[in-house]
């Protein structure tokens, strides 16, 4: 927990990470709880006797629960008030600064890397978790401390759920898979989605009806993924972003099936603001990092999601994901 006060911060954590607190934490005085961090908190304010007295006490609404926040405010002397805090934190990590995107630009690299190893294990036949486990693994082969999430990989039916999580489940000709994956490496997280259409390569099979309808609606998502990057620069708000790739879903036909929002901002975590959605009035400023995503899906059919991670510049943006999106069949 850290209490940040007009004298400076102070950091509370337990004896666990005595030593990890002191080597790592910056700009703050460590203080080792003997006990429950909470408790040792509401103690070290209720010590500052001089100072207490009409203390309001602002608390990240976001990151504290209902029971956390009750077992503070037990724990405090009367006349300190809790208020839920703006959000300045968040705020102030939308804007990367170039140390930060150069991390950025580094995980990114790498998790795209883990990509190619889906591609050398995905066909017929193979489990989900098989696929997820190999990429998994290369990516701590390859330096990541971890995922940025579990990884997904959605085949068959199960590509139409946004975030169908890898499962025993065989991959099976005739149907999309959706590989959404991330790593995080020096802290920071990656994220990309890429669609694969498992099934016949062949010029004489290509031709089925299945895989033509499945072209049209990855052609039609990659269009609206690619309207939506040229929309992206400084000023721009990031409703119209997600507008830019709705309007091009909604001309194809498709606009029903794309459930849910445009993109988000990755960088310490995985989801940060700003919310790339319809309605959101947040301003796009150079530094800022979102991803391009948008998705079509048909319930018990298949699903097509593309994402790219993107920096916004003085001049636009820059794409950060290299990974080609040319449709691709295994």
């Amino acid at each position: 927990m850290l209490l940040v006060t007009d004298a400076g911060g102070f950091f509370f954590t337990d004896v666990r990470y005595d030593t990890q607190a002191r080597d790592e934490v910056k700009g703050a005085k460590v203080i080792i709880a003997r006990s429950a961090v909470m408790k040792a908190l509401g103690e070290w304010i209720a010590a500052q006797r001089k100072r207490r007295r009409g203390w309001t006490i602002g608390i990240d609404a976001e990151h504290l629960t209902v029971a956390e926040r009750k077992r503070l405010a037990d724990l405090l002397p009367s006349g300190l008030r809790l208020r839920n805090a703006p959000p300045m934190v968040e705020r102030a990590r939308m804007v990367k600064e170039d140390a930060e995107l150069a991390r950025i630009r580094t995980a990114v690299q790498l998790g795209a890397t883990l990509f190619d190893r889906a591609l050398g294990v995905l066909r017929p036949g193979v489990r989900e978790a098989e696929v997820a486990a190999e990429m998994e693994y290369a990516a701590r082969r390859a330096g990541a401390e971890e995922m940025s999430f579990p990884t997904i990989i959605a085949s068959g039916a199960r590509s139409a759920l946004p975030h169908g999580r890898a499962t025993e489940q065989t991959v099976v000709p005739g149907g999309f898979v959706v590989c959404d994956f991330g790593v995080i490496l020096a802290g920071y997280c990656s994220d990309q989605t890429r669609t694969v259409w498992v099934g016949a390569t062949s010029a004489a099979k290509a031709s089925s009806a299945a895989e033509k309808e499945a072209r049209r609606a990855y052609e039609a998502v990659r269009e609206a993924q690619e309207a939506a990057i040229a929309a992206v620069r400084p000023g721009v708000s990031v409703g119209e972003v997600d507008a830019a790739a709705r309007k091009v879903l909604l001309k194809a036909g498709l606009g029903q099936y794309f459930t849910h929002s445009t993109g988000h901002g990755v960088g310490l975590e995985i989801h940060e603001a700003p919310k790339v959605a319809a309605g959101q009035k947040e301003v796009l400023r150079p530094g800022m990092v979102i991803t391009i995503e948008p998705g079509v899906y048909f319930p018990g059919k298949w699903g097509v999601r593309i994402e790219d991670m993107v920096a916004v510049t003085e001049g636009g943006c820059e794409v950060l994901t290299p990974t080609s999106k040319d449709f691709l069949a295994v």
